[in-house]
């Protein structure tokens, strides 16, 4: 089976829920490798849901799918506060990325009762801005940032990254709609051990295959660079 679009990996996958400290209930899912334990987990926070985004948002619909198979990796994916996916309706409602912190803390929460190793935030356009404000507050392996608008977090809250000792690994596609590779080495610039990736060709969006395939390559190269080059054929055992 050729490795593409909306191919679905073996995994131990389950329903979650999780737990805010302000009482609500967001629903989510764990995927895990099917047949060993996970090398590192990707906490995945998704686009702006008040223009589309949720955990069924394609990259990460798509990292869940093929990362615990390809890359030994557990994948976390839930949705914020008032989201609604076919999962299901996380209680409560858009906070503007400000209590989504609860959020961010109870997937946090449910790593580390769950024992999953070595998590990384992969945050997307609105996650990025949750990664950036909250990321610091958890013990974490690192961040990995896709199209980051940086339209909520500050410079300060971006600024506070530097000395960290934590990766920071940001994605920036070339024709992205908010903010291009030029204007993001400016604003990463205070934060010097931050590795910033450009995509040629690459959008906000990262539609089509070819885009698919360079971010979850990216995300492994990062996470468990070991796992390369990720196979793009599935042979059923």
């Amino acid at each position: 089976m050729e490795i593409r679009g909306a191919a679905v990996l073996p995994a131990r996958r389950e329903d979650i829920e999780l737990t805010t400290d302000d009482g609500l209930t967001l629903v989510g899912e764990l995927a895990l490798p099917a047949e060993k334990e996970p090398a590192a987990t990707l906490v995945t926070l998704h686009p702006l849901p008040t223009h589309g985004g949720f955990m069924d948002s394609h990259i990460i619909r798509k990292a869940a799918a093929r990362l615990p198979a390809l890359a030994d990796l557990a994948v976390l994916r839930f949705n914020t506060r008032g989201t609604t996916s076919p999962r299901g309706t996380s209680d409560g409602e858009f906070g503007d990325g400000i209590s989504e912190r609860s959020d961010v803390a109870a997937a946090m929460r449910f790593v580390a009762d769950r024992a999953l190793p070595a998590p990384w935030i992969v945050g997307w356009s609105f996650g990025t801005e949750l990664a950036l404000k909250y990321g610091r507050e958890h013990q974490i392996a690192g961040t990995i940032l896709l199209s980051p608008p940086l339209h909520r977090a500050s410079s300060d809250e971006v600024a506070a990254w530097a000395g960290t000792q934590t990766p920071l690994v940001v994605i920036v596609p070339e024709f992205d709609d908010y903010l291009r590779p030029a204007e993001a080495r400016e604003r990463f610039a205070s934060v010097p051990e931050a590795q910033l990736i450009a995509v040629d060709g690459g959008k906000h969006l990262w539609v089509g295959e070819k885009q698919t395939t360079r971010v979850l390559d990216e995300i492994v190269r990062a996470v468990n660079p070991s796992a390369l080059p990720l196979p793009t054929e599935w042979h059923d055992a």
